[in-house]
């Protein structure tokens, strides 16, 4: 493929031509004046849809007052902080980060210093499984063994082993005395819009326990309101010792957290990680406002039902058209199976206004905002059934 010479930016994105300039709630409109629908939603970030009025507010307010000082001060507003994201999940202690990856990264390290203080040196493997994506570092890489991401970057970091998704047989057969931790995606986001069974979730909790590992959770996609609860694993009856978040955390804002337990992030002492910008004032007042809006009386039963009534409205036309193989996924993060390739039927969706993006598995992904209507729901379903009959003619 030709780059383009007269870009600036390494064309790791490839070619762009839309350019949107202005957002409110789920739409965006371009410069060219055209109003899109957002089924996207940045790749499921803007869990409060565009220029939501409480974090404008919160942004404005603490852009006025201080912007950054690191983490060698006390920050007493992001202690409150991470005070309520262990009030409304399992966890005890918290690392702030720019991003999903960095959140990623920080949850291996949290295993490998909890194996480390308690002398298991022969625990070094982390069990992963296929179709996972858990970011683009050199570990992350190294765990999801994906080599539509990694081939041009070999060798990868050892010290992981990957196992088919859903599959209890495959997790009893690999799991041995050399195994640190197994790390799930409870939704997989790029892998298809695939979630793991909730029964398997209570079962592989159960052999991290009597294997002495940690269970480490990826819910930097389907975290933070996007399955209907704050946190996907909610819906199952277990609890992780480690989870990396971001995404919808800052609904645009760029940031992430690692959740942990006090008793697997033991290991995490002074000088054992660091981040230059994580937890910033700025973060934190927007990370403060996006979890005070969801967690609001209502708002995560409405994500609820908004969730239904748009599989109601995809599974109606699963059973219209054969091109439609296959609706799943799980809240707002669904996906839709095409006989057709993704890639085209996304760029139909573009042409008539409907943003949503691929993914594996040749997966057209919704990922709208939590605060859509029905609506909006309505409008993106006639644009898709627009297209699907299209193609069906």
């Amino acid at each position: 493929m030709i780059q383009n010479v007269h870009s600036y930016l390494m064309p790791t994105y490839g070619d762009r031509e839309i350019e949107f300039i202005r957002g409110e709630g789920a739409y965006l409109f371009s410069s060219k004046n055209t109003k899109y629908l957002d089924f996207g939603s940045g790749i499921a970030v803007n869990s409060l849809g565009h220029c939501h009025p409480s974090l404008v507010k919160a942004l404005r307010d603490q852009s006025s007052k201080l912007w950054h000082t690191s983490n060698l001060y006390l920050n007493k507003n992001q202690e409150e902080y991470a005070e309520l994201l262990c009030k409304h999940s399992f966890a005890e202690k918290v690392f702030f980060t720019n991003s999903g990856v960095e959140s990623i990264e920080c949850g291996l390290k949290v295993i490998r210093s909890f194996h480390y203080h308690h002398n298991n040196i022969e625990k070094k493997n982390i069990i992963s499984f296929e179709g996972a994506f858990h970011g683009r570092t050199f570990a992350a890489l190294s765990a999801q063994q994906n080599k539509k991401h990694s081939k041009v970057f070999d060798p990868l970091l050892p010290g992981f082993v990957q196992i088919p998704f859903n599959d209890l047989n495959a997790l009893k057969n690999t799991i041995n005395e050399t195994t640190a931790a197994v790390m799930i995606e409870t939704v997989q986001g790029e892998g298809g819009a695939r979630p793991v069974k909730l029964k398997l979730l209570d079962e592989i909790k159960k052999i991290c326990d009597q294997y002495k590992v940690l269970l480490f959770l990826d819910e930097v996609q389907c975290g933070f309101g996007r399955s209907g609860k704050l946190f996907s694993y909610e819906w199952s009856n277990i609890e992780p010792d480690v989870m990396a978040v971001a995404k919808g955390i800052g609904s645009g804002f760029p940031m992430g957290a690692c959740l942990a337990t006090n008793k697997a992030s033991v290991g995490m002492t002074k000088g054992m990680h660091g981040s230059t910008y994580g937890g910033n004032p700025l973060a934190v007042s927007v990370g403060r406002a996006v979890i005070t809006e969801i967690m609001s009386d209502g708002f995560l039963q409405k994500v609820n039902n908004i969730a239904k009534y748009l599989w109601n409205k995809l599974k109606e036309l699963e059973n219209e058209f054969e091109e439609i193989v296959d609706v799943r996924g799980a809240g707002l993060l669904l996906g839709i199976k095409t006989k057709t390739n993704n890639q085209k039927i996304c760029e139909l969706l573009i042409e008539k206004g409907l943003l949503t993006v691929p993914a594996n598995d040749n997966i057209v992904r919704l990922t709208p905002p939590l605060i859509i209507t029905n609506d909006e729901v309505d409008q993106a379903i006639e644009i898709i059934n627009n297209v699907i009959k299209e193609i069906d003619d």
